[in-house]
C-alpha cells in the first residue's frame, strides 16, 4: 500500500478538546485512504489558537507531517483543502515542496489543481467582500444607520448585504437541499460572515433573506 501522513487542523482549543470538527475529518480521511489504497504511517492533529498569515513556524505539526512524508516518500491527506490553508500564497509553497498533498473532499485534485482552487476561492473571497462592502453602502445611502446605537438595525443591514454578496453565488444552487448547498459553499472555501463552516440552517436563513417567501427543504 502507498504510505500516508494525516493532518487534521481544529481552530480553537475548545475544539480540540471536545472533538468537535476532529472526528468528522478523522473519518473522512480514513475513508479516502481506505479508497485510494493509502496506509496511514501517522497522524498529526493541529490545534491553532491565534489567528494570523499561515506561516510553518506557527503550525509545528504541519511541519511534522511534511517532514515524515518527505522521509516516508509520502503523501499528506487533510480532509477539506481549508484544513491545509486558505492563504494562497502560503499554498504555493507548500505544493512547491516535493510532498504530495490529497485533500479526501477533493479526491482527484493533485498538487497543480489544488493550487488552482486556492486561487479561485481567494479569488471568490475577494468578490463576496467587495459586494458585501458595495450592498453596505448601498443600505447607508438609503438612510440606513451602520453601527450603535442602531446595533439591531446595523446587525440587519450587515447580514442582509453578505447574503446578497452571495446571490450570484447561491441562487444557481436553489434546487438542492441546504445540506447540499452547504456542503457546495463549504467544498468551495466560502466561509458564513463569521468564518466558519456552513450548517444547513445557515443556509436556510441565507435563502430566508434572499427569497423570503420561498421555503427551502432542509431534508438532504
Amino acid at each position: 500500500m502507498k504510505t500516508a501522513v494525516a493532518y487534521i487542523r481544529v481552530s480553537t482549543q475548545k475544539q480540540g478538546r471536545s472533538g468537535l470538527g476532529l472526528e468528522a475529518q478523522q473519518a473522512a480521511i480514513a475513508a479516502f485512504a481506505a479508497a485510494e489504497g493509502f496506509e496511514i504511517a501517522e497522524t498529526f492533529v493541529e490545534i491553532e489558537t491565534a489567528k494570523g498569515a499561515d506561516a510553518l513556524e506557527t503550525r509545528p505539526q504541519l511541519a511534522a507531517a511534511i517532514e515524515l512524508a518527505t522521509k516516508t516518500k509520502g503523501t499528506v491527506i487533510v480532509a477539506k483543502l481549508d484544513r491545509l490553508t486558505r492563504d494562497v500564497h502560503f499554498g504555493s509553497g507548500l505544493m512547491s515542496r516535493r510532498v504530495g498533498f490529497r485533500v479526501a473532499a477533493m479526491p482527484h485534485a493533485d498538487n497543480f489543481q489544488l493550487h488552482i482552487m486556492l486561487a479561485v476561492a481567494e479569488k471568490e473571497r475577494q468578490d463576496i467582500s467587495d459586494r458585501t462592502k458595495a450592498a453596505l453602502a448601498a443600505c447607508k445611502a438609503r438612510g440606513v444607520k451602520l453601527g450603535a446605537p442602531n446595533a439591531g438595525q446595523s446587525k440587519a443591514a450587515a447580514a442582509a448585504a453578505f447574503a446578497e454578496s452571495l446571490r450570484e453565488t447561491v441562487e444557481p444552487l436553489m434546487c438542492q437541499s441546504s445540506r447540499q448547498i452547504a456542503a457546495h459553499l463549504n467544498a468551495r472555501g466560502i466561509t458564513t460572515a463569521e468564518g466558519s463552516s456552513w450548517q444547513s440552517a445557515q443556509v436556510i436563513r441565507l435563502i430566508a433573506r434572499l427569497q423570503p417567501k420561498v421555503p427551502l427543504d432542509a431534508a438532504a
